[in-house]
């Protein structure tokens, strides 16, 4: 099974102020190493939870430790309350087909 490297960011913003943080929280440049990103919001869009798969922990880190990943950072923190993020390792469950 192939192993993946994910980075999961969870958000709380200022209320109404979703669309705003969408424009701070997209990155530029596109971090190397970054294979795909979801993004999962809470129906009040309040909360945020960002999911990203990574080539390795350092690209993940590299990015992480980034001049342009803190003027994100910078950006997008008008709008955020809270925050939460962790570094994972794990792989794709196989679900049973019906």
């Amino acid at each position: 099974m192939e192993e993946h490297f994910v980075w999961v960011t969870t958000r709380r913003v200022r209320p109404g102020s979703l669309e705003e943080f969408e424009r701070a929280w997209r990155p530029d440049p596109y971090p190397q190493g970054l294979r795909r990103a979801f993004a999962y919001w809470s129906e009040d869009g309040q909360e945020i939870t960002g999911v990203s798969f990574w080539d390795s922990r350092e690209a993940c880190d590299s990015w992480r430790t980034s001049d342009p990943e803190a003027r994100r950072r910078a950006n997008m923190a008008a709008y955020v309350v809270e925050e939460r993020e962790g570094f994972y390792r794990g792989r794709e469950l196989a679900v049973p087909q019906r």
